[in-house]
């Protein structure tokens, strides 16, 4: 029916089963892995579920590929990129390269910057294995019950998957992957989102996340596309201000 279309529109369901917690007073949502919820937490222990800072789900130690450990709180004030990957997916290991050279640039340009590798590998080996290739830090492999509330925090349906959080641990963009492949010099971390883009194959993906203006142009004339992104540009800025100022998604 139409109603059923459009919650699955509204929560951006893409796969089943899928069980999403709201708040039924303001009607926002509480946690989008509720599966994952009631797997990690079946005495409801936890209940209302709701998002904890990141400081708070991170807290811990974390491991370097040397095998040096050091504290979360390490991470306070950096900008930081939660990596969520594996080394028995082919896109994965093909960003992880990509993401190695971007972490370097970033770096050498004196930002404050770190990447936290959340793995999904199926046994230590192999996440010791992939963990090698990385210059950053991770969340070491024994401690599943901080990579899944990580998993949960985000609500990750899919790997790769590239988080960049502000210093305060705010997230910035969930297309940290499309970001990284798009700016290959880096030039526009921490990428802040953009209310208007040019369509391209690595960015398509964000046509899925939710309702989306195409706008088709005239390609030889390239004045006709900036013309058309004057147009529409002040409308994309004004309706992400609006959703904003609710503290929704637009």
């Amino acid at each position: 029916s139409l109603l059923q279309l459009k919650l699955w529109n509204k929560y951006r369901v893409s796969n089943i089963p899928s069980l999403i917690f709201i708040d039924a007073s303001t009607g926002k949502v509480v946690c989008r892995n509720g599966l994952l919820v009631i797997r990690d937490d079946p005495e409801g222990l936890e209940f209302p579920w709701g998002p904890k800072p990141f400081s708070e789900v991170v807290a811990g130690p974390l491991l370097r590929n040397n095998g040096q450990t050091l504290d979360s709180s390490a991470l306070e004030g950096s900008h930081v990129g939660v990596y969520f990957s594996a080394h028995w997916c082919p896109p994965c290991r093909s960003l992880t390269r990509v993401l190695v050279e971007s972490y370097r640039k970033i770096k050498e340009a004196g930002q404050k910057f770190e990447i936290l590798f959340v793995s999904a590998d199926r046994s230590e080996d192999s996440f010791k294995q992939y963990f090698s290739e990385m210059p950053w830090v991770a969340v070491p492999y024994a401690d599943e019950a901080r990579r899944s509330r990580l998993n949960r925090l985000y609500g990750i349906q899919g790997i790769p998957t590239l988080i960049v959080l502000d210093s305060k641990g705010e997230v910035i963009t969930r297309q940290g992957r499309v970001e990284v492949l798009n700016d290959i010099e880096c030039r526009e971390f921490p990428w802040h989102p953009k209310p208007v883009l040019e369509l391209t194959d690595s960015n398509a993906v964000q046509l899925n996340e939710g309702p989306c203006l195409v706008l088709f142009v005239d390609s030889e004339d390239d004045g006709e596309s900036e013309a058309a992104k004057q147009l529409i540009q002040p409308i994309a800025e004004k309706i992400i201000a609006k959703y904003k100022a609710k503290e929704e998604e637009a």
